[in-house]
C-alpha cells in the first residue's frame, strides 16, 4: 500500500462586512465610535427611569396573569421576556444588581416553566428588583449587597432544583 500525499493545505482569512466597512477610508475611527455609543448610552440613561418603571409594570402584569393561570406557559415566557429585558439593559446601562436579579428570576422562571410554579420565589424577587431601582441601589454592584444576592442565589437554587 502506498502512502498518499496531499497537498498543503492553504489557509486564507476572511473578512466580515464589518470588518470591510470598518477598514474603508472616511470612515469613523474607533475611538471616535466608541464616544459615540458612549454619548448615545448617556442620552438613553435619561429615560431609564421611565423603561425600568414600564418593564417592571410589565413584569409584574405578566407575573400575575401567570398566578391566575397557575402558570401557563404562554404567561410564563411573557415574564421571562421582561426579565430578560431587565436583565440585558441592566447591563448595559451599569444596572449591575438590577441584571442579576434578573439573571436570576430567568432562573426561577425556567425552571417554573419546567416544573411547578413558586409564587413566594418570584415575590421574592419582585420585591429585590423594586429595591435595586431605586436609585440609592441602582449603581451598586452585588457584591455590595452580599445579603441580598446570597439570599437570592439560595432561593433560586431551591427553586431550579
Amino acid at each position: 500500500m502506498t502512502k498518499r500525499t496531499y497537498p498543503e493545505a492553504r489557509i486564507f482569512s476572511v473578512d466580515t462586512r464589518f470588518q470591510l466597512l470598518a477598514k474603508r477610508h472616511g470612515g469613523v475611527s474607533r475611538e471616535r465610535a466608541i464616544e459615540q455609543a458612549q454619548a448615545e448610552i448617556e442620552e438613553v440613561k435619561v429615560g431609564l427611569d421611565e423603561w425600568l418603571d414600564g418593564e417592571l409594570r410589565e413584569l409584574a402584569d405578566s407575573i400575575k396573569k401567570a398566578e391566575a393561570s397557575e402558570g401557563k406557559p404562554e404567561f410564563i415566557e411573557a415574564a421571562n421576556f421582561h426579565s430578560r429585558q431587565l436583565r440585558d439593559v441592566g447591563a448595559t446601562m451599569g444596572c449591575e444588581l438590577i441584571s442579576f436579579i434578573a439573571d436570576s428570576l430567568c432562573a426561577v422562571l425556567d425552571a417554573i416553566a419546567a416544573g411547578e410554579y413558586n409564587s413566594e420565589t418570584i415575590a421574592c424577587h419582585i420585591d429585590a428588583l423594586n429595591l435595586a431601582r431605586q436609585r440609592g441601589y441602582r449603581r451598586l454592584r452585588p457584591d455590595q449587597v452580599p445579603e441580598l444576592t446570597k439570599g437570592l442565589h439560595r432561593v433560586a437554587k431551591l427553586a431550579t432544583m
